[in-house]
């Protein structure tokens, strides 16, 4: 029987230094696309796929980012007394449910594969989905909820993989793909940051995933990767032939947020699918963007 997914470990105690100085003392997952900070769109997108228990992995002046989801009662009695029901009930709607959230602190930047051991207690032996807030998906049906429900189907790992350039291999994790089931592709390796030459394809994985507790021990042992960081992709390597584990070709566009260009890509793709906004920015990128011939 497979165990219902219930839980994500939300990474976010990086300190953001390609957005100085906006990120001096504000967290980046803070930063908003359009009205919505990143950290925001990531819990929606895990509610969304029926998860309601919650880990951040912080850092030292990180508390922003847990005070975001706290009810801000002086706000909420200033917009009742105000009649401003609409952000009133935007504040509700978006509103955890006490206790949904939990956080421990990753003391020392050893990798994404020690903040996920960082969040081991909270783990325990349940499944939990991974969701990095700098990878943002525009798509139908949430990330998340297109893993979930792979997972539910397979009981094993899943990951959200893309194409990327061959020359850029040495950015992402890359997959050694075997069958290919329609959007699903069985993963049979995993490398992480492979020069061009040496990698066994081009597919990567970006920042969603739905892992089994089996990887914490893998974790634990402190393996030194690419980056001389405790790297997932090196724990999720050795799970593989022990359990079922796919690469999903997932419905939607990523958009780095963690890079400036990706970041305002964001906030146009974003607004762009809002009735409320979409005529003003259609006008205005009129005004600053020439084609060119």
């Amino acid at each position: 029987m497979v165990k219902p997914l219930r839980k994500a470990v939300l990474p976010v105690a990086g300190l953001g230094t390609r957005f100085l100085p906006a990120t001096k003392a504000m967290p980046k997952e803070m930063l908003p696309v359009v009205d919505k900070p990143l950290i925001q769109y990531a819990v929606d997108e895990a509610r969304a796929a029926g998860i309601d228990q919650f880990c951040m992995v912080t850092g030292r002046g990180k508390t922003a980012l847990i005070d975001h989801f706290d009810i801000a009662f002086e706000l909420e009695a200033t917009l009742a007394e105000r009649g401003k029901r609409e952000a009133l009930a935007l504040l509700r709607e978006e509103a955890m449910p006490p206790g949904s959230i939990t956080t421990v602190r990753q003391q020392v930047p050893l990798g994404l594969g020690h903040a996920i051991w960082c969040a081991r207690s909270f783990i325990g032996d349940d499944p939990f989905a991974i969701l990095l807030p700098d990878d943002l998906v525009l798509s139908q049906m949430p990330c998340t909820a297109q893993l979930a429900k792979v997972y539910n189907e397979t009981g094993g790992n899943v990951v959200a993989i893309s194409e990327v350039p061959r020359e850029q291999t040495n950015r992402y994790g890359i997959l050694k793909t075997g069958k290919v089931e329609g959007d699903r592709v069985e993963v049979l390796g995993l490398v992480e940051k492979p020069k061009p030459e040496d990698a066994p394809s081009n597919f990567s994985i970006i920042g969603r995933y739905v892992l089994l507790p089996e990887v914490i021990p893998f974790l634990s042992r402190m393996e030194a990767g690419a980056g001389n960081e405790v790297q997932l992709t090196d724990a999720m390597a050795k799970m593989i032939g022990k359990m079922p584990f796919h690469g999903l070709k997932f419905e939607g566009q990523r958009f780095d947020c963690g890079d400036k260009a990706g970041f305002l890509e964001a906030q146009i793709a974003f607004s762009l699918v809002r009735p409320d906004l979409s005529p003003a920015v259609r006008e205005f990128l009129k005004k600053y963007v020439t084609e060119q011939p």
